[in-house]
């Protein structure tokens, strides 16, 4: 094993980007994409079941203190996005899928079992903190694992199956409500059961996910790395043979940890124009998702009056629309282009969003229609919020790739998505349309600054290496050093 600081020259990371789309790869994205299925599936539950949680016989819960747990779920998320993060970059990427998704099914469990206000929101914030651990170890290991020709499509589409998830607990919502052997105010404990149950079954199937290669050439891993490239090289090739040569290889100083200062130099000075990117998509997207997708439920209760056992059927073609965007577009982000694409969808939502709100508050907007236009803002607005993770996981150095995810997931979470549903919760209360028309002309105006600040300093990293988009902190040979933007 080689020692801190001696230098070793690999082309492991271009043997990964120059592999087939195999089997393998497959494997990948569907044990690591569940993480977007469970949060999806997490805040749908709790969406749809909002009659049954303010019911006495159930939890008892006001409006506001419904919008108040989603807070303590998202608070949790982000603490747990900044504890793990740090975590993956330190210990790597497979250790902290595993303990994060163990977090997870140990909350959701407990969420099931919570006997008041207090203890709800106490294991929705763990349940949170499992989730936002996830998001950093999952982003960073599947950029990592993925050819570079794909990278943008393939991040997008696996961000998008939270809306599997959230399809599911709708679904899962609709049947619990409906079941005449169940009474209602138990359904909502039996349907976090669910979370448990896919969870448990996907920390089996990760056994056969391996570390990130890349986290392991950097971590005097060499052999080990070099091991894990040769037995995917094996069954991606099947029946075609040799692949072709790799045509790089790249010089690394070995290292087991990044220095604080070194960090920090990193994301708010060499590369702080892209940190300014990063948190502007991150608290754009948050604003706009969490704030409508954490009161929608009361939205339909309130000002369209629909019943408590209907509010699933309106959050299914949503999270259709949803899931369905970068199945459609995604292609395109590795075509025409990050910049161009990002803009495009971040804008395009904005505007959209306005528009409807506009006719919301002006009461001239059927519940059917109001459902059929959020299912149009979001089949755009989709693209645009995937996008977000896509360029933090893909524009920082590799040393502090699950770091950055995380510290970007965090702040644009904490500032643009914490307060949201307790402020949303609020305003519905009040009954005054115009009042929370303005919060939706704002998070409107937040996506089309954000589009343009995209336009103006994107980086355009479709199809190329991740070494090549920012340079790895322990890069050993004498190239000319990406210039900080």
């Amino acid at each position: 094993m080689k020692r801190d600081g001696e230098v070793i020259e690999s082309n492991i990371p271009a043997r990964l980007d120059r592999l087939p789309w195999s089997r393998w790869h497959w494997t990948v994205i569907i044990t690591l994409g569940i993480t977007w299925l469970l949060d999806g599936l997490e805040t749908t539950l709790a969406g749809s079941f909002v009659g049954v949680l303010k019911d006495p016989k159930g939890l008892g819960l006001s409006d506001a203190q419904i919008g108040f747990t989603a807070t303590a779920y998202l608070a949790g998320a982000v603490l747990g996005a900044l504890l793990f993060g740090y975590a993956t970059d330190r210990f790597g990427r497979k250790k902290l899928f595993f303990i994060t998704l163990g977090l997870y099914l140990a909350a959701t469990a407990a969420s099931a079992l919570a006997w008041n206000f207090w203890s709800f929101c106490l294991f929705r914030m763990l349940t949170g903190a499992g989730i936002g651990g996830e998001y950093a170890a999952i982003n960073s290991a599947v950029d990592e694992l993925i050819p570079a020709r794909v990278r943008g499509r393939v991040d997008l589409i696996v961000n998008s199956t939270f809306w599997i998830g959230a399809a599911l607990g709708s679904l899962a919502a609709i049947i619990l409500l409906h079941l005449h052997s169940l009474p209602p105010t138990l359904s909502w404990r039996f349907a976090f059961g669910i979370g448990v149950v896919l969870g448990a079954g996907v920390l089996v199937m990760r056994r056969y996910v391996p570390e990130s290669p890349r986290w392991l050439l950097t971590h005097a891993c060499e052999t080990e790395a070099d091991d894990i490239v040769s037995g995917i090289e094996k069954q991606a090739a099947g029946d075609r043979g040799r692949l072709p040569e790799p045509e790089e290889t790249i010089r690394l100083h070995v290292r087991r940890s990044t220095p604080w200062n070194e960090i920090w130099q990193a994301i708010f000075e060499r590369y702080r124009t892209r940190s300014f990117l990063g948190f502007t998509l991150m608290i754009a997207q948050a604003f706009f998702y969490n704030a409508v997708m954490f009161t929608y439920g009361l939205v339909l209760l309130r000002y369209y009056h629909v019943n408590e056992a209907g509010v699933p059927y309106y959050l299914l073609p949503l999270a259709l629309g949803n899931f369905v965007g970068p199945l459609c577009i995604g292609k395109l982000f590795d075509t025409i282009g990050r910049r161009r694409m990002i803009s495009i969808t971040y804008a395009g939502s904005g505007i959209l969003l306005a528009v409807t709100s506009w006719l919301f508050v002006h009461d001239m907007l059927t519940v059917h229609m109001q459902a059929a236009c959020w299912s149009v803002i979001f089949f755009i607005a989709s693209s645009a919020a995937s996008s977000a993770y896509l360029t933090v996981s893909e524009v920082f150095p590799l040393e502090i790739r699950a770091l950055a995810i995380a510290i970007f997931y965090a702040c644009g979470t904490l500032i643009g998505g914490v307060g949201a549903p307790a402020l949303f919760g609020y305003l519905t209360q009040t009954g005054s349309r115009a009042i929370l028309g303005w919060v939706y002309y704002a998070a409107a105006a937040l996506m089309v600054l954000a589009g343009a600040e995209e336009l103006w300093h994107g980086v355009a990293a479709e199809g190329k290496p991740l070494e090549s988009v920012a340079d790895p902190l322990s890069r050993a040979d004498n190239a000319v050093p990406q210039p900080a933007n």
